[in-house]
């Protein structure tokens, strides 16, 4: 079992006299809208792996601190200073490149593959590498108010889990990633990305009944139905996804665009590169 420790950018918590059959992972940046930082990843992968080595433990919930659940990686570390790890000067190493992305890419899944079943709480923006995140969940609620997409689809990145493929199928995952546009909870219901959206202030209960079902029955039985519908995902090819997945969110980081997207980071700040890159204008090559 992992040892017993503080984290630095999540919350590990367990009630042991009301609620103990139920784990809760908190991103917990919430001054940064708890983006994913250097540690988060390996952070929600050993909190997933203490939950599974609880005996006492049925059901695990994911949500994030604060206002919102994960603004994707922090670009203030990865995007805006000269030396930030999201590029490489060239030449590029393709495979530093996916060794890193990959590792972080295993944590998210640690989600996916736990055998004990997670049902994610989006209580406010899932951006980027957060719907990264709540994706790898196996049942998502949604407040109706929050917004989910992967706008780096636009310039400086690939989804790495895939998830939007086995979630909306190809028409569904082609209308999202072609364009990096944000759709708000009640949109995700509708395109079944997601279980439900409520309204904010029920989100919590929502997700409580949820669990209050699921944790009455044994941790076996959940087991056995995660491990059988996961089967088959991995029989279409989820692994082989992620890899090309992984390969193409480097080389999105190193074309023409995706250089001059760091630069514009590094010249006026992440916030309003961000803001040229999802305006809708053309974006204009190095």
């Amino acid at each position: 079992m992992p040892e017993k420790r503080e984290f630095d950018s999540i919350i590990y918590e367990k009630d042991d006299e009301w609620d103990k059959r139920v784990a809760r992972i908190v991103l917990d940046r919430p001054e940064r809208y708890n983006a994913i930082s250097k540690r988060m990843p390996g952070e929600i992968s050993e909190a997933v792996e203490r939950a599974n080595s609880d005996d006492d433990v049925h059901v695990i919930v994911l949500t994030g601190a604060g206002e919102g659940f994960c603004a994707g990686y922090d670009l203030v570390e990865f995007a805006e200073s000269d030396d930030a790890e999201g590029s490489q000067e060239m030449p590029w190493n393709p495979m530093k490149d996916y060794r890193n992305m990959k590792e972080n890419t295993e944590d998210f899944m640690s989600l996916w593959r736990s055998h004990k079943p997670v049902v994610c709480a989006i209580n406010g923006d899932a951006v980027a590498g957060g719907s990264d995140i709540a994706l790898c969940a196996d049942i998502i609620l949604m407040s109706e108010d929050a917004r989910i997409g992967y706008p780096p689809a636009r310039v400086w990145g690939c989804p790495t889990t895939a998830m939007w493929v086995y979630r909306l199928g190809a028409e569904g995952a082609k209308r999202m990633l072609l364009t990096g546009d944000l759709i708000d909870g009640k949109e995700a219901e509708e395109m079944g990305l997601v279980y439900r959206a409520v309204p904010e202030e029920e989100l919590d209960s929502a997700v409580d009944g949820l669990v209050e079902r699921m944790q009455g029955i044994p941790k076996n039985q959940l087991m056995m139905q995660k491990m059988m519908i996961n089967q088959a995902y991995d029989s279409m090819g989820i692994e082989n996804t992620q890899r090309f997945a992984t390969i193409f969110d480097g080389m999105a980081r190193h074309t023409p665009e995706g250089v001059r997207f760091k630069e514009r980071c590094e010249e006026v700040g992440f916030q309003q590169a961000v803001r040229e890159r999802d305006s809708g204008e053309p974006i204009d090559e190095m």
